[in-house]
């Protein structure tokens, strides 16, 4: 499912009233509100659903695939994701 398909499936949830412009902006304020929280809090639980943190990523030694030579990657974060309950019962 990509966004425009989560777009359609918000506004048919919400019903016939709804338009689809309407539930893009629901669905563009959940993922900024999601973002938001990662900046500020360093974790969005949703119970039921799951938890989005931030991870570190250690700063490590790699191979080039096309050349074999060593690179240096830098440190980073990136985001992690753990289900909750809820939703792995329902996969």
């Amino acid at each position: 499912m990509n966004k425009a398909e989560l777009v359609e499936s918000v506004q048919k949830s919400l019903g016939a009233d709804t338009s689809k412009a309407a539930a893009e902006r629901a669905v563009s304020a959940v993922l900024d509100s999601i973002q938001k929280g990662l900046k500020k809090d360093k974790s969005v639980q949703l119970i039921g659903f799951g938890t989005f943190s931030i991870a570190k990523r250690s700063a490590r030694q790699g191979i080039n695939p096309q050349t074999g030579e060593k690179i240096k990657i830098k440190a980073s974060k990136t985001v992690k994701f753990k289900p909750g309950a809820g939703l792995k019962s329902k996969i």
